[in-house]
């Protein structure tokens, strides 16, 4: 019988130095599996299986689509591909975005929890907004455990104190005790192992991650919100998951509130800038018309070229003051959460 031998790891911020500390103290004969998730740019290359590998004694690998999962070694998602669990083997795919992520931490901890039921150990470490709480709840609605790492020791604490909000955490516990209890947690046979009953919608959307384009025939369990999509621009499906309010659009981008949030600040600073641009190019524009009716002696034609630059100089001035504004309150948004 089989114990916790699926454990899956979500961190962002800070979690590099997180995860080296707790793989550092993982034993060598683990009767495990680990999988990471660590927020990465699409474009950079990851050195974390290598990092990780140097300073643990299990081995860290970047997974092949398909590869048949052991016990004793780690498999950390390469950049811009969700990895996702099925019985047996890893699957990596190109799917829709979670939270403006790929690889994001909800679509790895619902497949697992979706594969292996109660053997799967989600922990949440260190980082900004909130991936993985949905995941977490996946998790324990299928019987597995919750672990979080303390706030208090945590660089970024927001996806701890995100996770601790909504999910009925087993273990918050500091680095320096996680990995005695994952072993502890691996090495104890579970009760209840065997058939465990999916929900239908937790099923759909991991079918969404995996891009199964039977998942894209109906509607994502949910009701149809006022929110549009912020990445394709689609009508955004509100889904209550307890208390825990997500967004998924009919193609797979999900959001949870706070995602949203910050996708939409960044939506309207890209508005602010594309503005800006085009008041820019419109002064220019304008000083160029009136040197050229200046020349021509046309001296009712250069009043009016000169009042639509000072009316595009004012309108930019103010959208820099926007802009200004909108750094300072966004610096200070990350230091709140971070207090």
């Amino acid at each position: 019988m089989p114990g916790h031998d699926i454990i899956v790891i979500g961190a962002s911020a800070g979690g590099v130095e997180a995860l080296m500390k707790l793989a550092s103290e993982l034993p060598a004969d683990l009767p495990a599996s680990i999988f990471i998730i660590l927020h990465i740019p699409a474009h950079s290359p990851s050195l974390l299986p290598e990092i990780l590998s140097r300073s643990c004694p299990l081995k860290a690998v970047h997974p092949s689509d398909g590869e048949v999962i052991e016990h004793g070694w780690m498999y950390v998602a390469p950049p811009d591909l969700h990895m996702l669990l099925e019985d047996q083997h890893i699957h990596l795919v190109r799917g829709p975005r979670e939270n403006r992520r790929r690889p994001a931490i909800d679509p790895l901890f619902r497949s697992a929890a979706v594969a292996y039921g109660a053997r799967v150990v989600g922990v949440i470490l260190t980082g900004s907004l909130d991936d993985g709480t949905a995941g977490l709840l996946a998790i324990k609605r299928l019987g597995g455990v919750a672990i979080v790492q303390d706030p208090r020791e945590a660089l970024y604490p927001s996806m701890p104190l995100n996770a601790l909000r909504h999910v009925a955490v087993d273990y918050t516990l500091p680095l320096s005790e996680m990995a005695p209890l994952i072993a502890r947690l691996a090495s104890k046979p579970i009760a209840r192992e065997g058939l465990h009953s999916v929900p239908e919608d937790m099923e759909l959307e991991v079918k969404m991650a995996e891009m199964n384009m039977d998942a894209f025939n109906g509607n994502p369990a949910g009701t149809p919100s006022v929110f549009s999509c912020p990445e394709c621009g689609g009508v955004l499906w509100e889904i209550k998951d307890g208390e825990l309010t997500r967004y998924r659009c009919r193609v797979g981008h999900a959001f949870s509130t706070e995602s949203i949030m910050a996708a939409q600040a960044e939506q309207v600073e890209d508005a602010l800038w594309a503005a800006l641009k085009t008041l820019e190019e419109s002064a220019n524009l304008s000083r160029n018309l009136a040197q050229q009716a200046r020349e021509r002696g046309q001296d009712w034609l250069v009043q009016r070229f000169e009042q639509r630059v000072r009316e595009a100089e004012h309108r930019a001035g103010l959208i820099r003051s926007a802009l200004f504004r909108n750094k300072v309150q966004t610096t200070m948004d990350v230091v709140e959460a971070q207090d």
